[in-house]
């Protein structure tokens, strides 16, 4: 069925993300496998539009949730269009199919003045481990960049004379990102101390390094995060992804151009970024509730 020449070339050629390329691996087996059981489809060639549809009534009778349904047909649409344009197949089976609608959550994020208290607290940062956390939390929040982005960040990223940051975004897209003007001497201090944990790191080594002088692993990441957030929020919700939602919806709240938030957070397109909007709405909503005599 070519899904291993499928896959490599969303890896190769596509340059998909890893967390993606897991997903759709572990969706295509899916596939295949009901495939095969079920109608003893083993060919591309032999896959109908009914045969889909079915796959796709089962996964909702099995109780997945839209968003996950969604994520195996953007899969299956991948998929078939990289049969098509290698002449695989010369039909697409999956052209009349649309997936389930998904609520639109509205993204979770801090209020300012709980960010406020915690860039206001001066605790000790005389060590590595203390200054480089708190420099991560700060890092996420002055850029809205994403957990993965963050890792990859390398020294020759920062350009700290024009207070600019290089960012490696999804599918290898470059963006760079300004930040303000408190971030710069943290960064030089993060250095200084840096130099002194570990002798001797590679030029092209990573801004950010485990104790042990590694790289950085998600869940530390996601750990040094939660551990900030929980002094200043009791929102259930604590992750890297919530401060990059911060990051947008407090740039909107004070008015940044909607285009140049998309570029900011190296969004393909601008729908995505819309979804931020609506917490500026509601904001407004109820300022207006507050203020004005007959709300």
């Amino acid at each position: 069925m070519f899904i291993a020449e499928f896959l490599n070339y969303i890896q190769f050629e596509r340059r998909y993300s890893i967390h993606t390329l897991n997903a759709y691996a572990k969706d295509m087996e899916q596939f295949a496998l009901f495939l095969n059981q079920t109608y003893q489809i083993e060919k591309a060639g032999d896959i109908e539009f009914v045969f889909v549809r079915s796959w796709i009534a089962t996964l909702m009778e099995e109780g997945n949730s839209p968003r996950t349904v969604n994520r195996k047909i953007s899969a299956l649409k991948s998929y078939f269009r990289y049969l098509l344009k290698t002449g695989k197949i010369d039909h697409n089976p999956i052209l009349k199919i649309s997936g389930p609608k998904v609520r639109k959550k509205l993204p979770v994020f801090i209020e300012e003045k709980s960010m406020d208290m915690l860039s206001n607290n001066l605790e000790d940062l005389n060590s590595y481990t203390a200054i480089r956390d708190r420099l991560v939390v700060e890092l996420f929040y002055a850029t809205g960049i994403r957990r993965a982005e963050l890792i990859q960040l390398q020294e020759k990223d920062f350009n700290l004379q024009n207070r600019l940051i290089k960012v490696l975004g999804k599918r290898n897209k470059e963006r760079l990102i300004p930040v303000h003007k408190e971030i710069m001497p943290m960064v030089k201090s993060f250095l200084s101390l840096k130099e002194m944990e570990f002798k001797n790191l590679a030029t092209d080594s990573n801004f950010f390094l485990s104790i042990k002088g590694k790289k950085m692993y998600p869940k530390l990441v996601y750990q040094i995060v939660n551990s900030y957030l929980s002094q200043v929020s009791t929102q259930k919700k604590k992750s890297p992804h919530v401060l990059r939602h911060t990051f947008a919806t407090h740039m909107l709240n004070h008015g940044a151009d909607l285009n140049a938030v998309k570029e900011l957070l190296g969004h393909a397109n601008l729908s995505a970024t819309q979804i931020y909007t609506h917490n500026t709405i509601e904001k407004l909503k109820n300022i207006y509730k507050q203020a004005h005599p007959k709300a």
